[in-house]
């Protein structure tokens, strides 16, 4: 069985079924009632004949009756070609006058009662169909019989009762595919608030979780459905806003246990044991601090006037690190524009992105190794090292928060390259890593020019 997935083409279909059934069952229903009206009508037109019969019969003073029909309307019930034919009888059955050739009764008088249609075949083929009325004249009652022959009904009533299926009964199956498109219409008009709804849900992300579905406009059917959605994000955003707001707290208060720390530990006596606690208390600091850059950037969003110039957010970030390579053994250089490179973003959070760049290619690029920072002018931005490269498998996966490819790893968190990710998503850019044909790694940033 065909299920259809959209409101609308479940509706057409059942609409095309539908026409389907009403285009077979609505003109027989039509040729029905216009056959029923058509024999309606022939039976009036016989039982008026009855009365214009009657009216020409005359009583006799002998206590019989006359026939008195005018001679122009003879021809209406000539034997040949008349269109009627009639039959007066008296109570007895006799025939006392016939529009008949031979004088006969149209109908044999035990087999037609009074009022009741009668259908007789003729020996020519034809059908005889009438009836018999009673009608009293000069205080005496005589039957009057008025038939017609079937063959010989009323032209234009036989015409249209006959030809209606072939002339008129075709037209109903476009008109109802023209309805049919109609309905579809109306239904697309009616399902464009549900469009708009899909919309503005693909918009909702970590960045924009205040969006909402909107319900005025919404078909009542579905007001229920999309009600339940509002109030389900609700409850997500708070429970977002509950974990965001943790971390950033969480990260806040662990800096000043960190920087008593650092103080107590500068106060000891130099040595391997000191060294060894400076050095883990830097790496705890630096990851307070990553923690606390993914809860702020969680809820950041750029704005849709802001700018940056990328060379000068790669300059600074460049000279900011300068000190950490040069203390490490390796050089690194700011190469490619030389001019502004203006991009859609914030300058710090771009600062932050190329910095988590810059000290990812620090840590992987050997003693006496070069970092290259690369700005180019379309708004792309290419860290390259001297490392070991990123194996393919772990082109994605390095962009995770706290994915390490070495657990063992004591420097790194896994939280500097997911910065980045994030930075490049709330500016409309993306982030890419690919491995250089000479060897190490290149990062590639890439924003929108501004």
């Amino acid at each position: 069985m065909i299920r259809f997935r959209s409101i609308i083409s479940r509706v057409v279909a059942l609409q095309v079924v539908a026409i389907a059934v009403t285009s077979v069952l609505m003109p027989l229903a039509l040729f029905w009632l216009l056959d029923q009206t058509a024999n309606n009508l022939h039976r009036d037109a016989l039982l008026s004949q009855s009365a214009t019969v009657g009216s020409f019969l005359r009583p006799q003073l002998g206590g019989g009756v006359a026939f008195d029909i005018p001679d122009e309307v003879r021809p209406l019930y000539s034997d040949g070609y008349g269109l009627y034919a009639y039959a007066v009888l008296d109570a007895a059955g006799r025939v006392l006058y016939s529009s008949r050739a031979d004088g006969t009764a149209l109908f044999p008088p035990e087999a037609a009662q009074l009022g009741e249609w009668v259908t007789r075949p003729r020996h020519s083929g034809t059908v005889l169909f009438g009836v018999t009325v009673a009608r009293k004249v000069g205080g005496r009652v005589y039957h009057i019989q008025v038939g017609q022959d079937l063959s010989h009904r009323d032209v234009i009533i036989d015409d249209i009762v006959t030809t209606f299926f072939y002339r008129v009964a075709w037209i109903i199956f476009p008109i109802l595919l023209i309805l049919l498109l109609i309905d579809i219409l109306i239904f697309r008009r009616v399902l464009d608030p549900v469009r708009e709804a899909s919309t503005t849900a693909r918009a909702i992300g970590p960045a924009r979780t205040d969006v909402r579905l909107p319900e005025q406009s919404m078909p009542a059917e579905i007001v229920p459905l999309v009600h339940a959605v509002n109030q389900a994000l609700e409850r997500l955003e708070a429970g977002y806003r509950a974990q965001r707001d943790f971390t950033a707290d969480m990260a806040h208060e662990l800096r000043t246990p960190l920087a008593i720390m650092r103080a107590r530990v500068d106060a000891l006596d130099p040595g391997p044991a000191q060294e060894a606690l400076r050095a883990d208390i830097v790496g705890m600091a630096r990851t307070v601090g990553q923690v606390l850059d993914i809860a702020e950037l969680e809820s950041f969003v750029v704005g849709s006037d802001a700018k940056a110039d990328l060379h000068a957010v790669c300059s600074d970030a460049v000279a900011f690190m300068a000190p950490l390579a040069v203390g490490l053994s390796k050089t690194i250089a700011l190469t490619g524009a030389e001019g502004p490179v203006w991009v859609r973003g914030h300058a710090d959070a771009l600062f932050r992105a190329v910095r988590n760049l810059v000290e990812n290619a620090i840590r992987h690029t050997p003693a006496g190794g070069q970092i290259e920072v690369e700005v180019m002018a379309d708004g792309t931005v290419h860290v390259l090292d001297d490392g070991p490269g990123v194996p393919e498998a772990d082109h994605e996966q390095v962009f995770r928060r706290f994915w390490r490819r070495d657990r063992a790893q004591a420097d790194s968190r896994g939280l500097g390259l997911a910065i980045v990710a994030r930075v490049a998503e709330a500016h409309g850019g993306t982030v890419g890593v690919g491995n250089r044909p000479e060897g190490g790694a290149m990062f590639t940033l890439r924003l929108q020019a501004a």
